[in-house]
């Protein structure tokens, strides 16, 4: 009798030790802040908080933390933040998880945060809490048939790029366009137009054509305008009034008529004698003065 009785006390005892290691000061809980349950979209950013309280000796095990960055989930957990604090009996483990959606639906469709238990490891036992999962609805951004009206049909045609205003731009361009044919024509006129227009009134080229076209009326007007032009062609070339004398200076000062010198003082002999001493002339004379124009014209332009 006295051995049942120290069974009973022993197994009284058993249950009463049992009881107070499952009290609920020894047990963990876990409470959660949930987001709205509707109205996300393709981007939206969802926030859950979940709090567990855990005994003193219990520490949570960070390798069943949800792991963030799973990429081609239609909600994924885009961060993971622990915070502990420390409360009577044992501490607070307060987790921030951030989701974002990522799907696009056609039409509404209900996803979940995905369940996942959290480990505790230490005195007076190990211990698992799990986190349930949680619905998220998810709505599309239009309908599948958008309204007839306008705007919200078909696709709108590309809106025009916007002009710019090129005012400033045109007039410098006119202004450096009008800058370069100036200097295009000046260019023009220095090493084409002046070459032309000097080379066309040259003193024997002017006396040359205005000979070769006389229509005196006797030989000797004719000769006697040969020799008053050379003359004059002379005097122009030396910028000065030319007698037989200065021969040798003009010729010196213009070296191109050197091969012409004998010539020029034949020219300068005939002249006397035509001006100053009148008397019968050889009838060649008016071709030789010609020929004697067409060689200094020759040399003028560097031709002889």
């Amino acid at each position: 009798m006295s051995t049942h009785r120290l069974c009973c006390a022993a197994s009284a005892l058993l249950v009463a030790i049992a009881a107070h290691a499952l009290t609920p000061a020894t047990l963990l809980t876990a409470t959660a802040s949930e987001p709205r349950a509707f109205g996300y979209q393709v981007g939206d950013v969802v926030s859950r908080t979940v709090s567990v309280h855990a005994p003193q000796g219990l520490v949570l095990d960070e390798a069943s933390l949800p792991q963030p960055g799973a990429r081609g989930r239609a909600l994924e957990l885009r961060s993971v933040a622990m915070r502990n604090h420390a409360e009577p009996g044992g501490r607070r483990v307060e987790l921030s998880l951030t989701y974002q959606v990522f799907l696009a639906p056609m039409q509404v469709r209900t996803l979940e945060t995905p369940t996942f238990t959290l480990r505790f490891s230490g005195q007076p036992r190990a211990q698992e809490v799990r986190i349930e999962a949680w619905p998220i609805s998810v709505s599309p951004l239009l309908p599948v048939e958008a309204p007839a009206r306008r705007g919200l049909g078909d696709l709108r045609p590309d809106t025009p790029p916007p002009l710019i205003d090129t005012t400033a731009v045109r007039s410098r361009v006119a202004a450096y366009a009008a800058l370069a044919l100036l200097l295009l024509g000046y260019l023009v006129y220095v090493y084409f137009g002046l070459p032309w227009w000097t080379r066309g009134h040259r003193p024997f080229t002017l006396a040359w054509r205005a000979l070769r076209s006389s229509k005196a009326a006797s030989a000797e007007a004719q000769r006697r305008d040969a020799f008053a032009r050379l003359h004059e062609a002379l005097n122009r070339t030396a910028g000065e009034v030319v007698f037989e004398q200065g021969i040798d200076r003009f010729v010196s000062a213009h070296p191109r008529f050197a091969p012409l010198r004998a010539d020029l003082v034949s020219f300068f002999e005939q002249s006397r004698r035509e001006f100053f001493a009148p008397g019968e002339q050889d009838a060649s004379d008016s071709r030789w003065l010609l020929g004697l124009c067409r060689r200094c014209r020759d040399a003028e332009r560097g031709a002889a």
